[in-house]
């Protein structure tokens, strides 16, 4: 059992894969302890981020708001918080679980093809620099 779970939030396959994690996590979760749901939007380039209306990014923003707390109720009535970054996910998704003091980071992975060989997934980088627990849950593409 865990005491605080760190779940790394993919939301373009609307949530249901990160729906099923937090459902297992709400199981795996000591009496008192908290799920942390990490979402992480990549930086866009410049010269792009200055065409989008601020606007579209705080309806954006709103919008992945709503969606984790859509998430949250699959936890069962347990402790959930979100944590919204910017940045490399992995990173990112790592510097949550250190932050916040994870014993267990959950994420979701498809089955590897040959350009995760030779750039690496999330997953296996999330993986490789965990400093606690590390659960994959796999998914099909």
């Amino acid at each position: 059992m865990y005491d605080t779970i760190v779940i790394g939030a993919a939301l373009f396959t609307e949530g249901s894969t990160t729906r099923k994690l937090v459902g297992k996590a709400a199981n795996l979760l000591n009496p008192g302890g908290r799920i942390i749901l990490v979402h992480v939007t990549e930086p866009m380039p410049g010269f792009y981020a200055v065409s989008i209306p601020r606007a579209t990014i705080e309806r954006r923003r709103k919008e992945v708001e709503t969606t984790l707390a859509s998430l949250a109720s699959a936890a069962k009535g347990k402790k959930v918080e979100t944590d919204l970054r910017t940045g490399n996910p992995a990173h990112e998704i790592l510097d949550s679980a250190t932050d916040n003091n994870a014993d267990l980071i959950m994420l979701a992975s498809h089955n590897p093809d040959l350009r995760d060989y030779f750039i690496g997934s999330t997953a296996a980088r999330v993986v490789r620099h965990a400093q606690c627990s590390v659960l994959i849950s796999r998914q099909k593409r």
